[in-house]
């Protein structure tokens, strides 16, 4: 991987399923955690959310995502080839930026939660962390682990250039129509 510089900001132009996984995940990790500070069980909801975020890294397959496609959002990082019942999988071909954001997210999270169940309750402040930055991400495009990976090298699905050329593209063909 070549070190590069710049931001990575994801496209904010709507809500696609990936972006709204992202604020789902967040919220649940928010109440999840705030719940755990009241009943320790509570962790059990982070652990699911990392283990399904790790499934959604390694298989493609989400079952939240399944849940917006049938609510009418349309993937970006969706595979293109048709599936059985026309179920929505990630793409899964290379090791992409924002597939390495979800197994990151998703160990760093379950290690977390256990770390509360067999250290401290402190390690919540951690998935609380992440909780925030999950739906800063959704809401902004911004996400400070996804800039670290960026900067090193890691090749997006979701470029910030090709997005940005596409919308310009656009604002200047709606002018000449006009």
């Amino acid at each position: 991987m070549a070190l590069r510089s710049g931001v990575y900001i994801v496209p904010t132009h709507r809500w696609y399923i990936e972006r709204t996984v992202w604020l789902i995940a967040g919220l649940v990790l928010l109440a999840g955690t705030t719940l755990a500070l009241y009943q320790p069980l509570w962790v059990l909801s982070i652990i699911a959310v990392g283990l399904a975020s790790i499934n959604v890294a390694l298989t493609g397959f989400c079952f939240v995502g399944n849940a917006l496609r049938l609510l009418g959002f349309t993937p970006m990082l969706g595979t293109s080839a048709p599936t059985p019942w026309n179920l929505y999988f990630m793409q899964t071909d290379r090791w992409y930026l924002e597939r390495r954001i979800y197994l990151a997210v998703g160990i760093n999270i379950s290690l977390a939660s256990v770390l509360v169940l067999v250290h401290s309750p402190w390690w919540l402040l951690f998935t609380g962390f992440v909780g925030v930055a999950m739906v800063w991400f959704a809401a902004t495009g911004f996400c400070i682990m996804a800039n670290g990976l960026y900067w090193l090298g890691a090749e997006p699905r979701l470029a910030p250039e090709r997005d940005a050329t596409c919308a310009v593209a656009s604002a200047t063909g709606q002018q000449q129509e006009a």
